[in-house]
């Protein structure tokens, strides 16, 4: 998860010297961010079917190799051309890292424990953050800023052989006959065991169907994928549900996408133009600005681990708009933080603990509610929205930056979080009323 957002984060904490050096306009700065994470958006419903037939292991070692790709490119990028080809090469590991990462809780993670690892993994995106904040940025003002992206590449291909070598091998689809009769006739073409530990719980029993994920018939496994009914079938919406089909118009993943496309586009922005902002309308040295970045990023850890912990059912629908209405906080604070300097740190902060666990606390949601066999799809499908923010956020905060009007762009940024919470706590305040009435029939 860090790799994969790492991009994004480099070039945020990297950006004043990209625009000194490379030459590269404020607008330009934050048409990279589009570029990548426009890639990402179109890519990852595809990129879900691909971990969903690849299996987790091939996904997490192609994404690290991407990464590793995309991040030599930016290292090597003579101008804006190469450096928007890299960027847009990057959001293929974007496209693949939410769906992958899922996949494997889901095959080798009890579900009991699913919430509070789902929290730690997305706690990695920021780990990304604070390495692009502190150890990069200062590293880019002894070895400049190639050298350091390049550090970055390497450790992305280390990574990528670590994966390859220590995680359990994929499953591979049932090709032979013997299996399709088998599954046919009733009877599992599969175990479930197999290398991924708890596979089986991630292919809850499904009876009547075959092995492989998403079969017909009612679900019943254990846990909040394989629960039984409504709740442990596909994806609810107050009404029982049916096992690996089509999610309906206004279904949770429809608001998680809408919830997830306004908070990107707010959390794009203030990855990209935060420490710009320290240095230009602050008057702070590139380093410092820097730090913005990484304080961010441990902020952001700390506040997806806990809230995805707090993400219970019963708790978890409410949280998201909750997490958004704390964002809109976080963004009055940067606009008030020219005539307070300290309040930027307390933005930075508050960005980390509010808008940045919003993510992680709908991921735990996808978790909780999709259909077994298809938590790469919803999780692709609710990213996304996620990427489709961030494409759109920064060009409109870009053009606000290059005329100096950063006031203005804090408070677009904070319309975009109240717009990310109005649509979240629209669909808890839906599904509570649909749940209720479920119960009273």
């Amino acid at each position: 998860m860090a790799f994969s957002m790492m991009q994004l984060f480099l070039l945020g904490a990297l950006g004043p010297r990209l625009i000194d050096r490379l030459g590269v306009t404020e607008t330009e700065l934050g048409l990279t961010t589009t570029v990548g994470f426009g890639t990402a958006a179109v890519l990852s419903p595809l990129g879900g079917r691909i971990v969903d037939r690849a299996g987790p292991r091939r996904s997490l070692v192609a994404l690290l190799v991407l990464s590793a790709a995309a991040l030599g490119l930016v290292a090597a990028a003579p101008g804006v051309g190469l450096l928007l080809a890299a960027v847009a090469l990057g959001g293929v590991p974007q496209a693949l890292a939410n769906p992958a990462t899922n996949k494997a809780i889901l095959a080798a993670v009890p579900a009991a424990r699913r919430g509070a690892v789902t929290g730690t993994k997305q706690s990695g995106v920021q780990l990304g953050a604070f390495a692009a904040g502190l150890p990069l940025a200062t590293a880019a003002g002894l070895v400049g800023w190639r050298g350091a992206v390049g550090t970055a590449a390497g450790a992305a291909l280390l990574a990528a052989l670590w994966a390859w070598r220590s995680l359990p091998a994929d499953l591979d689809p049932p090709v032979d006959r013997a299996s399709a009769d088998r599954a046919s006739a009733g009877v599992n073409g599969r175990s479930g065991a197999g290398p991924w530990p708890g596979r089986a719980g991630e292919r809850a029993a499904v009876p009547g169907g075959s092995g492989r994920s998403g079969g017909s018939g009612p679900v019943g496994g254990s846990g909040p994928v394989g629960g039984s009914g409504p709740v442990g079938g596909s994806w609810r919406s107050g009404g029982s549900g049916t096992s690996g089909g089509s999610l309906p118009f206004g279904g949770p993943v429809v608001w998680l996408a809408g919830f997830s496309l306004f908070l990107g586009a707010g959390i794009a922005s203030v990855n990209t133009y935060l420490v710009l902002f320290g240095v230009q309308r602050l008057g702070m040295g590139t380093a410092v600005a820097g730090a913005l970045i990484a304080v961010l990023g441990v902020a952001g850890i700390a506040g997806r681990v806990g809230w995805s912990r707090a993400a219970v059912p019963g708790r978890a629908e409410w949280l998201p708009g909750g997490l958004a209405v704390g964002a809109v906080g976080a963004a009055a604070l940067l606009v008030a933080a020219p005539y307070a300097e300290p309040l930027v740190w307390a933005g930075a902060v508050a960005v980390g603990v509010f808008a940045v666990s919003g993510n992680a606390v709908s991921m735990v949601l996808v978790m909780q509610r999709s259909a077994p066999g298809r938590a790469g799809r919803d999780s692709a499908r609710v990213a996304a929205g996620f990427f489709a923010g961030f494409a759109l956020g920064p060009p409109l905060f870009g053009r606000l930056a290059e005329s100096g009007r950063y006031g203005t762009g804090w408070g677009l940024v904070a319309a975009e979080f109240a717009l990310a919470g109005a649509v979240a706590l629209t669909w808890a305040a839906g599904d509570r009323r649909k749940r209720k009435g479920g119960a009273a029939r």
